[in-house]
């Protein structure tokens, strides 16, 4: 069956895969959330796809996303990593991605709901359905994001500018930006 999907969404297989089954779907568990952000990241000056198909060798490389074992990790992992042809290899975005790993646990244990709950608080614990006719609409960045990027870097993050985040909060589903003519676009409430 030949479904409408949102313009950006090439005739790969694995991004077909990626619009129909994840993205805008709504994340709350904070581990996964702590992989989305850290993917966003290192996607930035990169095309989503990259780090589609580089996504299970980062998984491999970083354990799994597990961020309390990253945030143990030093510069001899720094160094491995720089090694592995499997994930982009970026010397600030790893360090990034550690540092990232101590963030997340000090809000783990410092914000009452986690870090799941610090970063659906950006949109008031519920998704923000978007009505956009067409993918020109959709902007890059919003009050939102710009709000959710400075609370990041307050908290520790790196590589959490506002489109970064914008980007994140459309692939952890706290914002459903699939054009109106899409089929995977969620109901309006």
């Amino acid at each position: 069956m030949n479904q409408t999907r949102c313009a950006w969404v090439t005739n790969d297989p694995l991004y077909i895969a990626y619009h129909d089954e994840e993205w805008g779907y709504p994340q709350y568990d904070a581990k996964q959330l702590f992989e989305t952000l850290m993917l966003e990241g290192f996607q930035a000056g990169l095309s989503w796809l990259t780090i589609l198909r580089k996504r299970e060798g980062f998984r491999d490389a970083f354990e799994g996303f597990d961020p309390e074992r990253i945030a143990e990790w030093g510069p001899e992992h720094v160094d491995r990593l720089m090694a592995d042809p499997g994930i982009v290899r970026h010397r600030a975005k790893i360090e990034a991605t550690l540092q990232g790993a101590r963030a997340w646990a000090k809000l783990m244990e410092q914000h009452p709901g986690g870090f799941s709950g610090f970063v659906w608080e950006t949109v008031e614990d519920s998704p923000v359905i978007n009505r956009f006719q067409d993918i020109s609409e959709v902007p890059s960045q919003t009050e939102a994001s710009r709000q959710l990027s400075s609370r990041l870097r307050k908290a520790g993050f790196r590589f959490t500018g506002p489109t970064t985040c914008y980007s994140f909060m459309q692939a952890a589903g706290l914002v459903d930006d699939h054009v109106v003519t899409c089929f995977r676009r969620m109901p309006p409430e």
